[in-house]
């Protein structure tokens, strides 16, 4: 049984990040193996995750996946781990629209039979924060919440009246933080700036996150906390479950897209391909000026290649050989970032022009859960597959879908999105390949034809 907790808020921009990270970091800085975890779609705090554990971060989202596989996910992640720490997302009770508790960091923890460690900002407020402290503890009785970290706090004084109020509801303080400049990650147009474009600040952020929570909290109590977990019940997810290789003794190499400009990426996928028999090969589209020998497939996640662009279109060697490859009819699958690498341009700049489309930084953000079934046969999926998948982006493609599209979104509007041609399945919807491991046992098996 592996001990954990969920690291909860009322409201975004709480501190989450800030605890949930600095608690990994000061639990391994002890001498613990740490399992890191992050409700929801988000790429990006797990790999502030992974710099502070060592371990790859994780998703758990029962939106893209499904409620039954929160707690096998979680237990294949945190195999062998002395504790687990959970980041929730939003607020506490908040997740997908119009769903009720779904994927919210509630039914995380409920799913995960895990205590719940509340970080309240009580940067303007005293008394007041026991009112919202009894409200989140009452809402939903099988939600645990076994203690409070107090973040943004003034001084001894604004200290002691926190301390005082919420001892009349009853929950323990289990941590005061003070504001600490050393501690910020800067953030831009989809959030914080992912670990791999400023590795050596992130490495000095998740230190200060580490000795912030050393300093402020109780350890000792978070671990207890942590360890009255019950036993959660649940079989660890298995990417070879099901999975044989198409061939034996065949493993064909699948280059899969990394670097700065593309850190999008579930660890799973990566699994999921090698138990398909696939050889996994990582390639920089920044730096590398050839695709990885003996390339069969090509998987290109998100990322902000809108960031890189001049620097993605200067690389004319491996655009020229991700182009042909394509227009040989190797498969791709290309989502959000490598939709727009394929693209003719990217504000201007020359891409890969794989497909008949032009790319641009939009005005508004695109954000949300949907509900997509696959209109064609493609490299990835056959027709009639339904996914779920999240959108996360700022850009905008035009055309938004070529003459035969990816996907049929269902949810939260009826429209065609993405392009197949060829081998090629570009779009912009995240998807956990998790929840429907076919898709990589096809590719690989495109990958061999």
């Amino acid at each position: 049984m592996v001990a954990r907790l969920v690291i909860a808020a009322p409201s975004s921009g709480s501190g989450k990040t800030t605890v949930a990270t600095g608690l990994m970091a000061a639990f391994a800085a002890s001498g613990l193996a740490v399992s890191p975890h992050k409700v929801g779609p988000d790429y990006i705090d797990p790999g502030y995750h992974s710099l502070a554990t060592g371990r790859p971060g994780r998703n758990l989202d029962a939106y893209l996946c499904g409620t039954e596989l929160v707690a096998p996910l979680f237990a294949h992640g945190a195999a062998g781990c002395d504790v687990a720490v959970v980041e929730g997302v939003m607020g506490m009770y908040d997740g997908a629209a119009g769903a009720g508790e779904l994927a919210s960091t509630a039914q995380t923890a409920k799913l995960l039979k895990a205590p719940v460690v509340l970080v309240v900002d009580a940067s303007s407020q005293s008394r007041s924060a026991a009112a919202l402290v009894h409200g989140f503890v009452s809402f939903d009785p099988e939600v645990r919440v076994g203690g409070v970290i107090l973040n943004k706090v003034a001084t001894d004084r604004h200290e002691g009246l926190l301390r005082e109020a919420l001892e009349e509801v009853g929950v323990p303080v289990l941590g005061v933080l003070r504001r600490q400049a050393a501690v910020a990650t800067p953030s831009r147009h989809l959030g914080l700036v992912p670990v791999a474009e400023r590795t050596a600040e992130a490495v000095a952020s998740v230190a200060a996150m580490g000795e912030l929570v050393r300093q402020g909290c109780d350890l000792a109590g978070l671990l207890a906390l942590a360890r009255s977990a019950p036993p959660l019940g649940a079989g660890a997810w298995s990417a070879g479950e099901g999975m044989a290789p198409e061939a034996a003794g065949a493993r064909p190499v699948v280059a899969v897209a990394g670097g700065p400009a593309f850190t999008f990426s579930y660890a799973e996928h990566v699994e999921l391909l090698t138990a398909a028999g696939a050889e996994v090969a990582a390639f920089d589209p920044l730096r590398d000026e050839e695709l990885p020998e003996g390339t069969s497939g090509i998987v290109i996640g998100g990322g902000f290649p809108e960031v890189y662009a001049p620097e993605l279109s200067a690389n004319e060697a491996l655009r020229k050989a991700v182009g042909e490859f394509a227009r040989s009819g190797g498969p791709v699958a290309a989502e959000c970032a490598g939709l727009l690498y394929l693209a003719r341009s990217l504000d201007g700049q020359p891409m890969c022009g794989v497909l008949d489309a032009e790319a641009r930084m939009g005005e508004r953000l695109t954000l949300g859960y949907r509900e997509a079934v696959a209109v064609a046969d493609s490299a990835l999926a056959a027709t009639g597959t339904r996914m779920r998948g999240h959108e996360f982006h700022r850009t905008v493609i035009e055309p938004g879908a070529g003459p035969v599209p990816a996907w049929g979104m269902h949810r939260p509007e009826r429209r065609v999105e993405g392009f197949v041609q060829r081998g090629v399945h570009a779009s912009y919807l995240h998807t956990h390949w998790a929840a429907e491991p076919g898709v990589a046992r096809r590719f690989v098996a495109g990958c061999l034809r």
